[in-house]
């Protein structure tokens, strides 16, 4: 069997597989938050469509970004978007980049 192009370990924690160790630790993390009333509204693997705009005013979709982890922040209201990197590939700054522009999200790394 092949292991994982940067060494992550998967891990799973309440039946969920996680592609990484440190990802499955902010998943508990965050359910501490969960319970403590800090965040709410926690959603794992959420999907943001990458498009493009056509000359004709239509979009096209080109990918699909992937983040680990989407929460309310309920201290300020603000709904965050996590990703817990070891390596931040080329194609994980370029979709990261685009989610931003195209969402006018913040995207933060744990």
């Amino acid at each position: 069997m092949r292991g994982h192009k940067y060494h992550a370990i998967p891990t799973s924690v309440d039946g969920i597989r996680f592609d990484s160790r440190k990802e499955a630790r902010r998943y508990q993390e965050l359910k501490l938050l969960v319970r403590a009333g800090e965040i709410s509204d926690l959603e794992l693997q959420p999907r943001f469509i990458l498009s493009s705009v056509s000359h004709a005013g239509g979009s096209e979709r080109i990918a699909t970004y992937v983040a680990d982890f989407q929460y309310l922040d309920t201290t300020n209201g603000e709904v965050v978007v996590e990703d817990v990197k070891g390596m931040l590939t080329p194609m994980y700054r370029m979709k990261k980049r685009w989610v931003q522009a195209q969402y006018g999200i913040t995207i933060r790394e744990a």
